[in-house]
C-alpha cells in the first residue's frame, strides 16, 4: 500500500487531495491546525477506500513536524498543501489582499513564506530521508500561476515562485545524486470549488471549475505512472492538463479545460 502525507489537509485543496488519495486506496496521513476539521476529514475520507489518519500539527514548529515523520516512518508520497496568508484579508474594514507591496501588512509575508514555503521545505527534507533509503518516492508542491504573472499581490507571487524554484532545484539535486526514482513536481490547480470559493459562488463563473477531489485523483494517478512522473520531474504541471494524459476525470465525469497563463 502506498503511504502518503498531505500537509494542510483540513480543508480546501488539501482536503480534496486526501479524498482523492484515499479513494485510490492509499494510506493517508493528514495534518492541519484545526482538530475539529481534521477529525471530520479523517471520518469522511476513511469512508472511501484507504486508511486515513489525522494529526493536529503546527508546521511552523519543527519539533512537531519531526515527531510526525518519526511516527509515519517510510513514506512514498508527500503533498505539500500547508499554506498561510489567506486569513484576515479584511483588516479594520479594509480588504488588504490586493494592496501594493508598500501597503501590504508584514504578517502576510511571514504567513506565506513561513507557513507556506518553509514548511514545504522542512517537510521535504524529512520525507526525502525515507525515500532515499528505497530510491523511490514523489513530492508534490501545490503552487499556482501567481508564480508567473501578477495575481493578487507581490508576496503571493514571490511565495509561489519560490515554491516552483524549490521544486526545480530539489529535482536537479536528486538527479545529480543519481536518485532517478524520486521526483519533485509543482502542480497547479484550476478554479477549485473549495469552501471559500463556494461562499462567493453567486458572484463567480464556475462553469470550468474543479472539485477539490479532482487534483487528488490526478496526484494518485501520477504516483502510479512512472513515465509521467519522470516526464514531470522538476517542472510545473497543470492538473487538468496532466489529467488528459493520465485518463483522470472529475467527480462529475467531466474533464476541466486546463487554465493557461493568459486565462489565470
Amino acid at each position: 500500500m502506498t503511504t502518503a502525507l498531505v500537509t494542510g489537509g483540513s480543508r480546501g485543496v488539501g482536503k480534496g487531495v486526501v479524498e482523492g488519495l484515499s479513494e485510490a486506496g492509499f494510506e493517508v496521513f493528514v495534518t492541519g491546525r484545526n482538530k475539529t476539521r481534521l477529525e471530520a476529514v479523517e471520518t469522511e475520507a476513511s469512508s472511501l477506500a484507504g486508511a486515513v489518519t489525522s494529526r493536529c500539527t503546527d508546521h511552523s514548529d519543527d519539533e512537531q513536524v519531526r515527531a510526525l515523520f518519526d511516527e509515519i516512518g517510510d513514506l512514498d508520497l508527500l503533498v505539500n498543501c500547508a499554506w498561510g496568508g489567506y486569513e484576515n484579508m479584511v483588516e479594520a474594514g479594509e480588504f488588504t489582499w490586493p494592496y501594493p507591496f508598500w501597503m501590504q501588512p508584514l504578517w502576510r509575508w511571514d504567513a506565506m513564506m513561513q507557513v507556506g514555503v518553509r514548511s514545504a521545505y522542512v517537510a521535504s527534507q524529512l520525507a526525502i530521508r525515507s525515500m532515499l533509503k528505497r530510491g523511490n518516492g514523489l513530492i508534490v508542491n501545490i503552487s499556482f500561476w501567481s508564480a508567473q504573472k501578477h495575481l493578487g499581490n507581490t508576496v503571493y507571487g514571490m511565495a509561489k515562485a519560490a515554491t516552483d524554484k524549490m521544486t526545480s532545484d530539489m529535482a536537479a539535486e536528486l538527479q545529480a545524486a543519481g536518485q532517478n526514482g524520486i521526483q519533485v513536481v509543482s502542480l497547479y490547480p484550476g478554479l477549485v470549488r473549495t469552501e471559500r470559493v463556494m461562499e462567493h459562488a453567486a458572484f463567480m463563473d464556475l462553469s470550468n471549475s474543479e472539485s477539490p477531489r479532482f487534483i487528488g485523483r490526478v496526484i494518485a494517478a501520477l504516483m502510479k505512472n512512472e513515465q509521467a512522473r519522470a516526464e514531470s520531474n522538476g517542472i510545473v504541471r497543470v492538473a487538468a492538463e496532466l489529467a488528459v494524459s493520465l485518463g483522470v476525470k472529475d467527480v462529475d465525469g467531466k474533464l476541466p479545460t486546463p487554465l493557461r497563463l493568459e486565462d489565470a
